[in-house]
């Protein structure tokens, strides 16, 4: 099986380096993330420049560009043959809820859904986290599983994992996507040409995070798995809308 991985905080981040080992004991793997980190910068592709692609000493491939440049170029120039499955992660920070619109762990496994590659997002519950191990083991056990068995469709998961040993979590549950309030307000500082500049706020608390939701089940040491889509269509509103533009 080839799969080919990426992320979004860098071709140096633990939690890639970590997934790496684990799946190259089960398949063959090709490795193509940025060259730094690049949190939050969801599906942009770089298009008023060229990129480079550039090969570390480990054998990982490493793009001056966003997660979604890495693996559009790997899919549709850098690798021989397409991968089997395009993995994610695993990304210090969960990406959960309404993350998921802004996250570039998510965008970078979207890109491989996009051309009809089975996808997985992996992320940790929480920054900075402790046990990406856990994190690996359960992308294997998915992987493995898939591997036996199949999906019946299209499919992109995103999973995210309690920070906690492996031998604590409490299963794998399927879950959707949770919702937070609003974001902190945005903090201000002055530079030292006093010029006035804006660090953004942090991402609000869970507010639609009951059972059945992603922020349920990691809060419950639970392993979260939701599929989602790319299609954004509110196909309950179409007709509505239809009759609001007829009057």
């Amino acid at each position: 099986m080839k799969i080919l991985l990426s992320n979004d905080d860098g071709y140096f981040a633990p939690g890639l380096n970590i997934l790496a080992q684990h799946l190259s004991q089960i398949a063959e793997i090709t490795v193509v993330a940025p060259e730094r980190n690049r949190s939050g910068a969801s599906n942009s592709l770089t298009l008023d420049r060229p990129l480079s692609v550039k090969k570390a000493s480990n054998g990982f491939f490493y793009v001056n560009g966003t997660p979604t440049d890495c693996v559009h170029i790997a899919l549709t120039g850098l690798m021989d043959d397409m991968p089997d499955m395009v993995i994610s992660g695993i990304n210090d920070g969960a990406n959960m809820g309404d993350d998921t619109i802004y996250s570039g762990t998510v965008a970078a496994a979207m890109e491989g859904y996009l051309l009809d590659i089975p996808s997985f997002a992996v992320s940790m519950s929480q920054h900075n986290a402790a046990h990406f191990d856990s994190a690996a083991q359960v992308a294997v056990e998915l992987v493995q599983h898939y591997q036996k068995t199949g999906f019946p469709g299209p499919t992109l998961l995103n999973i995210n994992v309690p920070d906690v040993p492996y031998s604590e979590l409490k299963g794998k549950v399927i879950t959707r996507l949770g919702k937070r309030h609003k974001a902190d307000p945005v903090i201000q500082l002055k530079t030292p040409r006093n010029e006035t500049v804006y660090w953004v706020g942090a991402a609000g608390k869970p507010n639609d995070g009951g059972e059945g939701t992603d922020f349920y089940a990691v809060a419950h040491n639970q392993v979260s798995i939701s599929p989602i889509q790319v299609d954004l269509t509110k196909y309950s509103q179409m007709n509505e809308i239809k009759d609001w533009l007829n009057k």
